[in-house]
């Protein structure tokens, strides 16, 4: 007889620590769960289970202790004695640059004594290294909150040793110098990982130019660019006036190519710049929202450069879209949902939960929220998507019908007006509306107010939107995209994936810019190959080779096996550390 699902089971109180500590260790790390391995050491075994299948429900891999399998994390849950034992097996024999998290998740006291570990560094707010175990060991305490200090260059520090893909392609680009005298203009989400790509393609010999909207600016990333001699076109202050000659700026410095989120630069250049088309190689593109536009304008005769999809790249979509943003958007979700005073706050462990949309983020935000113990429902208008939902094991309804008695309501269309007027009247009360990776009303907030919504803050990006016919839902962020403007974007290693795809888009554009189409055009299929391969090295598997034949043993190997080995190399360098030590225990106030 199969086992029974023991969030099924679970009183709320455990399933919402277990989702609490969870969360706790992605915002902190801003790391991903799924593919890592996992062990939990001691605790209440009921606890110890909820957690177990909660990791595995969001694709994490449980590692056997019997087996010596090497772990990337281990959840302590029990004593401090039984933790240190785990620890000292967990960093035996441990590849060098392998990063081993350990987490104090204890439930009602430490779990772990930090104090017996010597001094620490602050590696990032929130995580603590541990230099006497190893230089790859670090410290995360569910019990405690992260310090305010935004550490920027640490965090940045912290984003480059998890992005030994991306390391691995742009030393490959520096090596053969292909960069060099190429003006990039870097238009994404500024944050740590934005930074460390800028850096890299510094490195790699481009000159680099970077500008980003107020919503998507870490302005302590911006001013550690700036001290590195990267020119940065962005402040979180900026009104939409300002923003616009903040871009503008950034374009009259006559980049060769353009790395875009959501195509708003590709498509100022065509407007308010076409004098630069003729100079510019192509630009590379790494969103849906942003792909649509730019092939109306292909469709038209009106594109001006070829732009390459990363969006449709296998090793972006796949992963980024849907393990990237399904996690970092419900986790942010969920964040400020329990961060709200509690006359306000809703209920929302085991509760209902609607997905508009069964795109690969819809896949993604899904497979999240059942993870995390919600009863989803899917609404598609694709009748193929509507049924890959229900194969997935989803209820599938309309939206308008679905939010009838949702607890939770996530649009992940990428499409404006989703979550219309309509839909918000049908919404439950209390309701909280959220957006994935969206684009400018995506929920009706402007239709809603002209027919009489009054919108009241409640919370961090959280206000009450009450419709004078309808009921008052509660909408975070006014229908922004809430992993972006709420959170730090999508995990590294995800983002790992995705910039290693945007560098194999550069140099498509660099080597052959100028014979391609002026057209969207697809990534070559050697990038998504190579990326993967070199991921799959780092993550500790192998593909099989090729027309399924074995690398020879010895010697010396060229292209994706060549990469991946030297992607596995970079992530064994040093990383520079915070020199800030610690000796705080787990579990203390800061």
């Amino acid at each position: 007889m199969p086992r029974a699902d023991p969030t099924t089971r679970a009183d709320p109180a455990t399933l919402h620590w277990a989702s609490t500590a969870v969360r706790h260790v992605a915002r902190v790390t801003n790391m991903l769960v799924a593919a890592r391995r996992f062990r939990i050491v001691g605790g209440d075994r009921r606890e110890a289970a909820v957690l177990h299948h909660l990791l595995t429900g969001l694709g994490a891999r449980p590692a056997d202790a019997a087996d010596g399998t090497a772990v990337d994390q281990l959840w302590c849950l029990g004593t401090p004695d039984e933790s240190a034992a785990a620890v000292e097996t967990a960093t035996t024999d441990r590849a060098r640059g392998a990063t081993l998290l350990v987490v104090d998740a204890g439930r009602h006291v430490p779990a772990v004594d930090e104090d017996a570990a010597g001094p620490t560094t602050l590696a990032r707010p929130g995580v603590l290294g541990v230099p006497m175990l190893s230089d790859d060991v670090f410290l995360v305490s569910t019990g405690r909150d992260a310090e305010d200090d935004p550490a920027a260059a640490a965090r940045i520090r912290w984003a480059r040793r998890s992005m030994p893909v991306s390391r691995a392609v742009a030393d490959e680009l520096r090596q053969g110098g292909l960069l060099r005298g190429t003006r990039i203009g870097v238009s994404l989400f500024l944050e740590p990982k934005t930074a460390v790509l800028s850096l890299l393609l510094r490195d790699a010999g481009a000159e680099v130019v970077v500008y980003a909207h107020a919503d998507e600016t870490d302005d302590a990333v911006a001013a550690v660019l700036r001290a590195a001699g990267v020119p940065v076109h962005a402040s979180s202050t900026a009104t939409v006036a300002e923003q616009r000659a903040l871009a503008l700026a950034m374009l009259d410095t006559r980049p060769h190519v353009l790395v875009d989120d959501g195509s708003h630069v590709v498509r100022l250049v065509h407007q308010e710049r076409p004098d630069l088309l003729p100079t510019m190689l192509g630009a590379a593109e790494e969103t849906t929202s942003g792909l649509r536009p730019l092939r109306v304008l292909a469709a038209r005769g009106q594109l001006g450069i070829p732009v390459v999809a990363v969006n449709d790249a296998r090793t972006k979509t796949f992963f980024d879209n849907r393990y990237g943003t399904g996690q970092s958007t419900v986790f942010a979700t969920l964040d400020l949902v329990d961060a709200l005073d509690p006359a306000v706050r809703p209920e929302l462990t085991g509760g209902a939960a609607v997905v508009a949309g069964f795109g690969h983020v819809g896949e993604g935000v899904a497979l999240v929220l059942r993870a995390l113990g919600f009863r989803v429902t899917v609404a598609e208008t694709d009748p193929v998507r509507a049924l890959q939902a229900l194969f997935a094991g989803y209820a599938v309804a309309p939206l308008t019908e679905a939010v009838h008695a949702a607890d939770l309501v996530v649009s992940a269309t990428g499409v404006p007006d989703t979550v219309s007027v309509a839909v918000l009247r049908a919404c439950a009360p209390d309701a909280v509306v959220s957006v994935a990776g969206g684009v400018d009303q995506e929920v009706a907030v402007d239709e809603a107010v002209a027919a009489g919504a009054v919108r009241t803050p409640v919370g961090r990006k959280v206000e009450r939107l009450a419709l004078p016919d309808g009921p008052a839902v509660l909408l975070l962020d006014g229908g922004g995209c809430i992993n972006i403007t709420a959170a730090e974007g999508n995990p590294i290693e995800i983002m790992d994936l995705s910039f290693a795809a945007q560098l194999g888009a550069v140099r498509m554009l660099v080597e052959r810019g100028d014979e391609l189409d002026r057209a969207v055009v697809p990534i070559d299929s050697a990038v998504d190959e190579a990326t993967a391969r070199v991921a799959l090295a780092v993550f500790g598997a192998v593909a099989a080779p090729p027309g399924g034949t074995a690398a020879p043993s010895g010697g010396r190997t060229d292209g994706p096996g060549a990469l991946a080995a030297q992607a596995v190399g970079l992530a064994a360098q040093p990383v520079d550390r915070e020199p800030d030590v610690r000796t705080r225990r787990f579990g203390d106030p800061t």
